[in-house]
């Protein structure tokens, strides 16, 4: 991959740069907090011999390197960095927006000595992301500049905040470094780096050395954007793009419309049913919009979670059949960068322009009831029972006693076999009088 070692080389070159720039404005924070009395103490014989073993700081760059190629290996990045510091772990996260109702996390992995923890990341953001008074002050932070936490709650918070509370004691992050770095497509990246392992100040060797790697931990992030960028449309989905008969519809992180094929433009200009509402898909009715927006937020959940997939039905005016759609989400690796366009896959089947099955056809050639030979049609056209019976305006447990007498007159015991000898019909050639 010449272009994304070429990124990574310019990267290291530009690290004297940044560093140099880095120290400038990071000395005002370090020194504000020496006057404080907030720990940052001397170096020690120790420290000075991490910071010099060049080679320890390689191992760190290489492992930088491969999680640059893949986020899975960030884990091991982080344990070299603890065991270089003498830390008790770190976070990173990445997100945009500029205030809190805006604000969107992509991603926040807490490591703790080499080791990924969910647990931890689920309690902080359920817990105590909202009303960490830390948080607005982040997103003012200059860039690539280093501040301890402790620096970032007033006196009074740091006794009564229970986010506070809970990064000494869960988080072993109460004395922490934060640094703000400027991230892929106008994101910013938070970089935390824990307390000291044995409960010491910070050096200035250790400053130094997070200073150091500061421009590598960015380009891994960076280098990841880019990857995930060039493969967004993957030949897959490409395939699905083009596919006769299915509209797909492409979302963002926050469920905006980023592309649809033509098929899927067709649906939304009718605004039949469903619609465009300036960027966001909707229904027309209320409450096949209600169930559509649940659909798209278990598919879509905020801190970068994988979310899971579902199907609906959108109902149109007059005797058009109702669309079927179903929400696929995008693995989470593809969605944890803004650059990456597609979060969440929307496919649009339109009844109404797929091969036409005729239920009077179906009711003769498989001996069924009027009503029973409607209920194969759509099933053969891939509703479920529960949106049978909402287009219908029957109940469920009706459609299920059709379902299962069909199945018994033919000696099945599954839908999907009763479904395609329906659709074996759609091919067949019609009889002429």
């Amino acid at each position: 991959m010449p272009f994304v070692w070429k990124l990574y080389c310019r990267g290291r070159r530009r690290q004297g740069q940044a560093t140099a720039a880095a120290g400038m404005v990071g000395n005002e924070a370090v020194q504000s907090s020496q006057t404080k009395g907030h720990g940052v103490c001397g170096a020690s014989s120790r420290e000075a011999l991490v910071r010099g073993d060049m080679n320890g700081f390689e191992h760190i760059l290489a492992a930088l390197h491969e999680a640059a190629l893949d986020a899975a290996r960030w884990p091991r990045a982080s344990g070299l960095i603890d065991k270089a510091l003498g830390t008790r772990g770190s976070t990173l996260a990445c997100g945009d927006g500029e205030t809190a109702a805006d604000y969107r996390t992509h991603f926040m992995w807490i490591c703790h000595l080499g080791r990924r923890r969910r647990d931890l990341e689920h309690f902080w953001y359920e817990n105590h992301f909202p009303q960490d008074e830390r948080i607005p002050r982040l997103r003012r932070l200059p860039y690539y500049r280093l501040f301890h936490v402790v620096d970032l709650y007033t006196e009074e918070e740091r006794k009564a905040s229970e986010a506070y509370n809970a990064l000494q004691t869960v988080g072993h992050a109460g004395n922490a470094i934060d640094v703000r770095l400027d991230g892929p497509g106008g994101s910013r990246i938070l970089w935390e780096i824990n307390d000291r392992a044995d409960g010491e100040g910070w050096s200035s060797e250790q400053l130094d050395t997070i200073r150091s790697l500061m421009p590598h931990v960015r380009q891994t992030v960076h280098v990841q954007q880019t990857l995930a960028h060039g493969n967004a449309l993957g030949k897959t989905l490409a395939e699905m793009l083009d596919r006769t008969g299915l509209g797909i519809v492409q979302l963002d992180v926050r469920g905006r419309i980023t592309a649809a094929n033509d098929r899927a433009r067709d649906v939304l200009r009718s605004g039949d049913g469903l619609l465009d509402r300036e960027g966001f898909l909707g229904a027309r009715a209320r409450q096949d919009d209600d169930e559509l927006q649940t659909l798209l937020n278990r598919a879509l959940p905020p801190f970068g979670a994988q979310g899971s997939g579902g199907s609906t039905i959108v109902r149109r005016s007059g005797a058009l059949q109702p669309l079927i759609l179903r929400v696929c989400p995008v693995g989470r690796r593809e969605a944890s960068f803004p650059a990456w366009p597609v979060a969440a896959l929307v496919l649009i089947v339109d009844t109404a322009k797929e091969a036409a099955i005729d239920p009077a056809e179906v009711e003769a050639a498989f001996d069924l009831t009027r009503m029973e030979s409607r209920v194969a049609v759509m099933l053969a056209q891939g509703m479920s029972v529960g949106q049978i019976a909402v287009s219908m305006d029957r109940k469920e447990s009706t459609i299920r006693s059709h379902v299962k007498n069909m199945l018994a007159k033919h000696g099945y015991t599954r839908q999907a076999e009763l479904a395609r000898l329906v659709q074996s019909l759609a091919g067949a050639p019609k009889e002429r009088g």
